[in-house]
């Protein structure tokens, strides 16, 4: 999928500005990536204190996992512990920088080494939380996968059976054995998969991550209300799973098929809540707030719409709920399953 030039850059992002609402909303951020060099940019800790310091109160962040930093040195299993080891070095530097602090860690681990000899799941999950320390809260191991990648920007490259492997399964309860959460990303056709695998691990905590992320490229390019339609039937039976809570965000990558990253502006918060308001609603009226989170999943959503915007469009989509409800959706629901 071509991506323009100035999608992501800063000049293409300033033609859309707008003044912040709700300016003193206490706000967790509890979905974002630091890398150097995807896309043609870094994102590390100036970038992401840069779009936090915009105008919205985002107190603290939660660093996902995205493949970055690992150690090429060491055993494959244990490359991610590179990822672990220079995120929390950043988030040390966060603390004392003045800006938002990333608060927590979620890790990438194979989950599918459970049961090794000796066993190298549990190895690494003791390595990433001596490294991490209190930092560490989870992992995330994607399982996104379909079965043409090539008409993807981001194409996830799991196994398609993943979520139904023993092995994965037994990682997934040593997870909740040891306190930890997981993270899920995969596409809204492994839905029903993810919901077997919810309803198998009942003792662990798991996030679903961006709506199940319904593809709108290649394939699915014209087939928006019958997939709509789908995925709200998988997601009230999602819902069901008291273990499963929801984030909601990343619905700006490219391959939800928006285009807003071909175009000559970015969207105002307006035009994506327009665009996108019925899943987050549908989401918060199965889940309930107290299992939603509002995420940026940025740098990658940054390609479609500026920081402050979208959190501005957050604000817009949640303007009729109660106090107690908004403070769930951005703060509460984020602090409580994430420890911080």
């Amino acid at each position: 999928m071509p991506i323009l030039v100035t999608a992501n850059s800063e000049q293409w992002l300033e033609q859309v500005r707008e003044e912040i609402i709700d300016p003193e909303r206490e706000i967790v951020d509890p979905h974002h990536h630091l890398w150097r060099k995807r896309f043609g940019k870094d994102y590390l800790l100036a970038e992401l204190q840069r779009d936090t310091d915009l105008g919205h109160k985002i107190e603290k962040t939660v660093f996902i996992e995205c493949h970055a930093f690992y150690d090429k040195t060491a055993a494959d299993y244990l490359q991610p512990l590179g990822e672990t080891r220079v995120v929390e070095q950043i988030a040390s530097e966060s603390k004392i920088s003045g800006g938002v602090e990333i608060a927590g860690i979620v890790a990438h681990a194979d989950l599918t080494l459970a049961g090794t000899a000796p066993d190298k799941l549990d190895e690494l999950l003791e390595a990433h939380r001596s490294m991490g320390g209190k930092l560490f809260k989870g992992i995330r191991h994607a399982a996104a996968s379909d079965a043409e990648p090539e008409k993807l920007t981001i194409p996830g490259m799991a196994p398609r059976s993943l979520y139904s492997q023993n092995s994965f399964r037994d990682g997934i309860r040593m997870l909740a054995e040891k306190g930890l959460t997981l993270d899920c990303w995969h596409y809204h056709h492994q839905n029903q998969s993810f919901l077997d695998l919810a309803r198998a691990v009942p003792q662990c905590t798991i996030i679903l991550d961006h709506f199940g992320t319904p593809l709108g490229v290649g394939k699915y390019r014209y087939k928006a209300d019958e997939i709509y339609e789908q995925w709200k039937k998988d997601i009230l039976e999602i819902s069901k799973c008291p273990n499963v809570v929801a984030k909601l965000g990343g619905l700006a990558m490219p391959d939800n098929g928006y285009m807003w990253h071909t175009q000559e502006r970015p969207p105002t918060s307006e035009e994506f809540k327009t665009a996108q308001e019925k899943y987050y609603k549908y989401m918060i009226d199965c889940f309930g707030p107290e299992r939603c989170m509002f995420e940026s999943n940025f740098p990658v959503d940054r390609l479609s719409i500026s920081y402050d915007v979208l959190w501005n469009a957050f604000k817009k989509i949640a303007e009729s709920y109660s106090e107690t409800e908004k403070k769930s959706l951005f703060k509460g629901t984020a602090s409580k399953i994430y420890r911080l």
